[in-house]
């Protein structure tokens, strides 16, 4: 078996006493010593500080580079100016999502986050794809600022990160390098995602952690924070045999790329993508929030009074924030509302409930 990758605060996180996991080919900080209730709701209610640097940043130049990009994504990069940041998916011919992805305009060149998982395969697809243009990995760290606090702490280092918001980007210096910072996150907090040259990356860390407002988050928390936001997480709420529609992400094909629009179709997958947002597919991702205090994980069946399977859950957690089991499913898109549900763990059903998404209120700074 080969040996796990490290990110460049490896170190840093084996001083602050993390508790580590494999993750994607990675050795990752699962948590530290106050655990991951303390650390989630610290987030919430303060800042902090995450290390996401096992995601790909993928540097995109070349002649016709937006259009080169049109043809391989969903986007439309009309009206779209550099320094703004959009949700992107890369879809395969069937409709089925590769991965999904976060990609930044910039004077020149685009940059494209993707998932760490994912990174061989979607170099290669978007390379086939865009065969004129250059593709390189930013040998640089990634680490997200997250929570209420998040911006007076980043302020306190870059005054014009006040100015940014949310889903819009900038270089600025901090811990004495260039970084690109982009106001967004993944825990539905207001926040900051920070590209920082992986030689600085631990020195702007300690940086941010000498304030009192914000601590070391690992995975297990950023996970139960997404969750509560309604974001998915690819490979296990998606992945390259669903399509569009069944995870209810339409809103991330480009208007301009919709059937009527002024660009509409011209990416792969668009057959599939286009004519399931008109018709709609036979199941749907929704959430579900538990009666029952049982958590209720990944794989779990939904069934109906007469146990007949309806769907099911692709996360599940219990919510550390509202004290019940809270999930994400893909369930029968025909199935009526009143039909009563339940979950099936260890042999035993759940009453469960359809809930509004997201299970807790977004806050981004718009």
């Amino acid at each position: 078996m080969s040996a796990l990758a490290r990110t460049p605060l490896f170190a840093l996180h084996r001083a602050l006493g993390a508790r580590f996991t494999p993750f994607a080919g990675y050795e990752m900080p699962l948590q530290y010593a106050e655990g991951l209730k303390a650390e989630h709701l610290w987030t919430r209610q303060q800042a902090g500080l995450f290390d996401v640097s096992h995601m790909g940043q993928l540097r995109v130049a070349g002649p016709g580079l937006h259009a080169a990009l049109e043809a391989a994504l969903p986007l439309d990069f009309d009206g779209w100016t550099s320094g703004q940041q959009r949700y992107s998916l890369l879809l395969n011919d069937a409709g089925g999502i590769e991965d999904d992805l976060m990609v930044t305009r910039l004077e020149d060149e685009a940059v494209i986050v993707v998932n760490a998982a994912c990174r061989d395969k979607d170099l290669a697809q978007l390379r086939a794809r865009c065969a004129t243009l250059m593709f390189a990995w930013r040998d640089a760290a990634l680490v997200a600022l997250q929570g209420p606090q998040a911006e007076r702490v980043l302020v306190a280092q870059a005054p014009a990160a006040a100015q940014l918001r949310f889903m819009q980007a900038a270089w600025m210096e901090l811990a004495g390098t260039q970084c690109l910072v982009t106001r967004s996150g993944y825990t539905g907090e207001d926040g900051y995602e920070i590209s920082v040259p992986a030689d600085a990356a631990e020195r702007l860390a300690r940086a941010l952690l000498d304030d009192a407002a914000v601590k070391p988050v690992g995975l297990a928390a950023r996970d139960t924070l997404r969750l509560e936001a309604g974001l998915h997480l690819y490979g296990q709420d998606m992945d390259a045999e669903t399509s569009v529609c069944s995870v209810a992400l339409g809103w991330a094909i480009a208007r301009a790329r919709r059937a009527g629009g002024a660009k509409a179709g011209g990416f792969p997958g668009a057959e599939t993508t286009l004519r399931e947002m008109r018709d709609g597919c036979a199941r749907r991702l929704v959430g579900l929030v538990g009666v029952d205090p049982v958590p209720v994980r990944s794989g779990a069946a939904i069934v109906d009074a007469a146990g007949a399977e309806r769907g099911t859950v692709t996360s599940g957690t219990v919510s550390p924030s509202l004290g019940k089991p809270v999930m994400l499913a893909r369930l029968e898109s025909a199935l009526a509302p009143e039909v009563p549900l339940f979950a099936v763990v260890r042999g035993k059903r759940h009453a469960v409930a359809r809930a509004q998404l997201p299970f807790v209120a977004k806050r981004y700074k718009r």
